[in-house]
């Protein structure tokens, strides 16, 4: 017999067969699901899912949407005979539908549990209601929420499981348990200081668990929060609370009770009828008239929503908290949704990506400890954060995560059902082992990819391509190679609406396109990339193509002081920015690099400076202008081989200079090697940051002074 599949949306979008995931490809994939989903059965056409998928759909964009439907259909019944029609993903009329049982979606499945919430008994209806705010992952249609079509439907189910949230405590009060409610209810209203349903819950559960004081201080909490937060007065319920909490009113007492009343209308239900009603056997009343409560909303009244402010000074502060609280998720699931929201937080830049950075390792350490390697897998593989620049900003916690990923891989069977969990595994080794000389870093790349393109997964490839991107610098001269993974990226990723990883590509294309001195292509990759950071709110972006600008002016023959102009504000960018391995000794960096590649003395060369990793090449050009050549000549025979990243021909260039200076023969045949394979380049250009002018020029000069008498006689 077949196996049934369900199908998640109160959190990320899945289907699980058995109890297993099914691999649904890339984002557009899944959203032509999810559409279909929304849609509750019914047909969506072709015309209608290419609008919703594409803001400007391009030429193919019908047998697109016919190849995501293909591939959505084997996943979902691979067993269908070649030919044979469709059971589940059907086609039907000008488009598709997904006919699948009413209990196969989690979203549906939950609407029911609430709506018969009412009907049941209250033991029942607290036991439905526990097990349904479980099945919450995280927010509904979790990845499309800023798609229109998703907005309707993701906003009917967070105001329908705001309803359960105070439904379930209406019933813990019914039954007698007010403190037990008492937590999850201060979350909820705290999360939602709007809903004056909530602080009336949170009064009454405080009152009837013999916590007077406090239920008079919540409800003067929730008098603050309506007045300064939307300039509300409290309204007739809360007031009316407070006066019979303050009389001690004897109604207030278990017993005294009425019911919400049955969905769709708002959870608005009062907690004392004024006239009683009856008592059921299961001590609930059928009705009555509303005294405490909003009553707001319901039939075709306007309800009462959150000031958008409101809600984005609340989102760090409370909303993850309430969440966490009233859906009840296992620490698996938190855990998760944790590196989901680390994920979101990193390329809003600054605090964001510092927390992110933060609390990274704390997840995978919980992980590992419960001894889930899929679990500690699926932890680390989702943080596939798109990065462009090639020294990590804590070499600390790359070890520590190279190391969590190595024993991961270890411990995750050798079975097909494991391979992408593999894959992300070893994209994030090549991504934390960048600018490291070891062999691991290139052949957990090289795995990776194919590993990504064997199982045809668009989100997989982009992500493993990132790895093969940071792994691309064996050598100098690699440009136009990286050129290619930066195309690669942006057609993958526009094709398949991998937004992030498609401004990596435009950044990865100004880099290369830069090294090869084609600025009026790198130009278009600026602004290609500045637009999608516009659009989709990614203010990290802006730092880098504002220092490609500082770049342009300086390899382009403007005056230095208009370069190093451009550079200081370039650099105000990078403030607060949380990226300290781009950050650290940059600005003196460039500034030095300007001075060099215009032949000028380095007089302004200050090691107090923080130089971060780049002091020892700046060290002997400052010795040599304060005329200690003997410490100069010390000092640049110790330099160590530049590190395998973007800078590595602008330092290399760095060395150059002083050995051109100083006649360092040995120094100079070093450098030559190093450089030869980046003759077509301008040095240093590639990291879309700096240039020292053509390397070919530098090259140039290396021979001319290696064929001097004196070059011969210093190298003996």
């Amino acid at each position: 017999m077949e196996q049934r599949i369900d199908f998640g949306v109160l959190g990320a979008v899945v289907a699980e067969r058995g109890g297993g995931s099914l691999v649904l490809k890339g984002p557009r994939h899944r959203a032509v699901l999810a559409r279909l989903i929304v849609a509750r059965r019914r047909v969506v056409s072709v015309a209608r899912l290419v609008e919703d998928l594409w803001e400007d759909p391009p030429p193919g964009a019908v047998g697109a949407v016919q190849t995501f439907v293909g591939a959505l259909r084997r996943a979902l019944e691979p067993e269908r005979p070649p030919r044979a029609p469709a059971r589940l993903l059907v086609t039907e009329g000008p488009g598709y539908a997904l006919r699948v049982p009413p209990d196969a979606v989690d979203a549906w499945r939950f609407e029911a549990v609430v709506g018969d919430a009412v009907k049941l008994s209250a033991e029942e209806a607290l036991g439905g209601l526990e097990e349904a705010l479980g099945w919450w992952r995280g927010p509904a249609y979790a990845e499309f929420a800023h798609e229109r079509w998703a907005r309707g439907e993701r906003a009917r189910l967070s105001e329908l499981r705001l309803q359960a949230v105070e439904r379930r405590a209406a019933v813990q009060l019914a039954l007698g348990r007010a403190a037990e409610a008492v937590p999850d209810l201060d979350a909820h209203a705290a999360g939602h200081p709007w809903r004056e349903d909530a602080w009336c819950l949170l009064g009454l559960a405080l009152y009837r668990a013999g916590r007077q004081a406090d239920a008079l201080a919540v409800l003067r909490r929730a008098r603050v929060a309506l007045a300064d937060r939307l300039g509300l007065d409290p309204g007739p319920g809360l007031r009316r609370l407070e006066a019979d909490i303050l009389a001690q009113d004897p109604g207030l007492e278990v017993g005294v009770f009425s019911p919400p009343p049955p969905l769709p209308i708002p959870v608005t239900w009062g907690l004392r009828p004024q006239t009683p009603a009856p008592q059921t056997p299961e001590g609930l009343k059928p009705g009555g008239a509303r005294k405490y409560g909003t009553g707001r909303g319901g039939g075709g009244e306007k309800t009462h929503g959150p000031h958008p402010g409101d809600v984005a000074a609340e989102l760090w502060t409370r909303a993850t908290a309430a969440y966490d609280r009233a859906a009840g998720a296992g620490p698996r699931a938190r855990l998760e949704s944790a590196v989901g929201l680390m994920r979101s937080l990193a390329v809003t830049g600054g605090g964001g990506l510092e927390a992110a950075r933060e609390h990274r390792m704390a997840a995978v350490d919980a992980a590992e400890e419960s001894g889930d390697a899929e679990l500690t897998a699926r932890v680390i593989g989702a943080y596939d954060v798109p990065a462009i620049w090639t020294r990590v900003d804590d070499p600390e916690l790359a070890e520590r995560l190279v190391a969590a990923a190595e024993r991961t891989l270890a411990a995750l069977p050798h079975a097909p059902a494991y391979d992408a969990a593999r894959c992300r595994l070893l994209a994030t080794i090549a991504l934390e082992m960048r600018g490291t000389r070891s062999p691991r870093g290139p052949e957990a790349a090289r795995e990776a990819e194919e590993t990504a393109r064997r199982l045809d997964d668009p989100a997989l490839l982009a992500f493993a391509l990132n790895g093969t991107f940071m792994q691309s610098f064996d050598c100098a001269g690699l440009a136009p190679r990286r050129d290619e993974i930066g195309a690669e990226l942006v057609a993958l990723s526009a094709r398949h609406g991998l937004t992030t990883f498609e401004v990596l590509g435009h950044l990865i294309r100004l880099q290369a396109r830069s090294a090869l001195a084609d600025f009026p292509t790198a130009d278009e990759h600026a602004a290609a990339a500045d637009r999608l950071a516009e659009r989709h709110e990614l203010p990290l972006v802006g730092v880098f193509t504002e220092w490609y600008g500082a770049l342009r002016t300086a390899a382009t023959g403007r005056r230095r002081a208009d370069a190093e102009a451009a550079y200081r504000a370039a650099a105000a960018r990078l403030d607060g920015a949380g990226m300290p391995g781009l950050e650290r000794g940059l600005l003196p960096l460039a500034s030095l690099c300007l001075r060099v590649a215009h032949r000028a003395p380095a007089t302004e060369v200050d090691l107090r400076a923080d130089w971060g990793p780049y002091r020892p090449w700046a060290e002997p050009l400052a010795l040599l202008e304060t005329g200690r050549r003997t410490e100069a000549g010390t000092a640049l025979r110790a330099l160590p081989e530049p590190p395998r990243d973007l800078l590595y021909e602008a330092l290399s260039c760095l060395e150059a200079a002083a050995a051109l200076r100083l006649g360092d023969p040995l120094v100079l045949r070093r450098t030559h090697a190093r450089l030869l394979p980046a003759a077509a380049e301008l040095a240093g250009a590639g990291s879309g940051l700096i240039s020292l002018g053509p390397v070919k020029q530098w090259l140039a000069e290396i021979a001319t002074a290696l064929r001097s008498p004196g070059a011969a006689a210093d190298d003996d």
